[in-house]
């Protein structure tokens, strides 16, 4: 009955699985609930960038979250990252090990709340709802919805155990589950235990450039990634050839190598080395080692790794500083991978903090949240949530004259 639980939150195994919203109160600088719809109303003109699900929503494929710097882009996607990776991987942690969460300041003795929607290609809805401390989880539940939303399971601390209650088909032993540490996932921990609908490849769709702190900031780890995902999938590999060379980088062609590296006395790695093609204009081809190429080339190079795979079978992508070292042409036809069905045929979808104010000229309002910050509180609203914005408003000329906010106060 609960095979579908394996699409829940990332759009896994087959793609047709969607994100409708995520939600979350007291993290970092956002003190009250905030909420990140990817949801249409019918009364939602179609401009692209959007999928219908099995269930009849129509759902967003990409959303931008724009404002100035410091007004809590960056948080407004952490809690998305933080949720999926403390299901995934949060059994691992030390026993003793405290959450990495972050409340707004001064509210640390109050719980963070998260909340995810998702439907799989069934049109079954998934919720999952997660509340927490630095020190434990107060509550965690997992419910489904065909016709209203019953529980899978629902754990809770009464203040010195936890209480859990189960579906009679969900299969994961009563008295393990009792035993899940405080600073780890149910589900997380199920994973360990084998139950079937758990499988490792439950969120092998989702990505991003991010962790629990930000944006990724190690260039030349994130090349060597980049370089052996591509190795390792010759199709992402011919494809990122294709857009980066149609994109006028002054590149002709890439080549990656596999080599071995000492790394102990008895033992070698594998070190994946990228080298841009180029061709003069007496039809000489050379080579560059990548390092050498432009930050924007590398960036693009880099970014194409995580978005690729997401493309080609369906998922979530989640992108801090989509544009870093990039023109800002080059957002719309990086996101135009999203809306092309050749390029995106089981919609995956992606949220990235963006401010390049070109993405207002394709974009439209319900495809953009704004961020603001008044005294040190942060405060994000989706663009059709704006009092008097028409559909047929000129979003860019009003976000750059500061008739939307989230602009710098200079």
């Amino acid at each position: 009955m609960f095979r579908g639980l394996i699409f829940v939150l990332s759009r896994v195994m087959v793609g047709e699985s969607m994100l409708h919203y995520y939600s979350f109160k007291n993290f970092q600088s956002f003190r009250d609930a905030q909420e990140v719809s990817f949801k249409f109303t019918n009364q939602v003109p179609e401009r692209g960038w959007e999928a219908i699900a099995y269930s009849g929503q129509r759902l967003s494929t990409a959303m931008a979250v724009m404002g100035a710097n410091g007004s809590g882009k960056t948080a407004l996607l952490k809690p998305l990252v933080f949720v999926i990776n403390f299901i995934k991987s949060s059994f691992h942690a030390s026993p003793d090990e405290d959450i990495s969460i972050t409340s707004y300041a001064g509210f640390e003795d109050e719980p963070t709340e998260i909340e995810l929607v998702a439907e799989d290609k069934h049109g079954i809805i998934w919720k999952y709802i997660l509340k927490l401390t630095r020190e434990r989880v107060l509550y965690e539940a997992l419910y489904q919805k065909k016709v209203r939303f019953n529980f899978v399971f629902v754990r809770e601390w009464n203040g010195k155990a936890y209480e859990i209650k189960q579906h009679k088909d969900f299969n994961f032993n009563k008295d393990e589950a009792m035993k899940v540490r405080q600073n780890a996932s149910l589900i997380s921990t199920a994973l360990q235990y084998g139950v079937e609908v758990f499988g490792h490849e439950v969120f092998s769709k989702f990505t991003t450039n991010m962790h629990s702190f930000g944006r990724n900031q190690f260039p030349m780890f994130d090349m060597r990634w980049a370089a052996e995902s591509y190795h390792k999938d010759p199709e992402s590999m011919d494809l990122a050839t294709e857009l980066l060379t149609a994109w006028d980088l002054g590149l002709s062609g890439l080549r990656i190598d596999e080599e071995e590296h000492p790394y102990t006395e008895d033992k070698k790695r594998k070190i994946y080395s990228t080298y841009g093609l180029h061709k003069d204009k007496n039809g000489r081809v050379f080579e560059l080692p990548f390092s050498y190429e432009s930050s924007g080339t590398q960036s693009c190079f880099i970014l194409l790794s995580k978005l690729l795979p997401v493309l080609k079978s369906g998922g979530l992508a989640v992108i801090d500083e989509i544009e870093n070292d990039l023109h800002p042409h080059m957002v719309e036809p990086i996101l135009d991978l999203f809306t092309d069905p050749n390029s995106n045929p089981h919609n995956a979808q992606i949220i990235f903090t963006c401010h390049s104010p070109e993405v207002l000229d394709f974009l439209q309002k319900s495809q953009v949240i704004f961020v603001e910050k008044t005294e040190c509180e942060s405060e994000a609203y989706r663009g059709d949530e704006i009092t008097g914005l028409r559909s047929d408003d000129n979003l860019r000329a009003k976000y750059m004259s500061g008739a939307l906010g989230a602009v710098p106060s200079l």
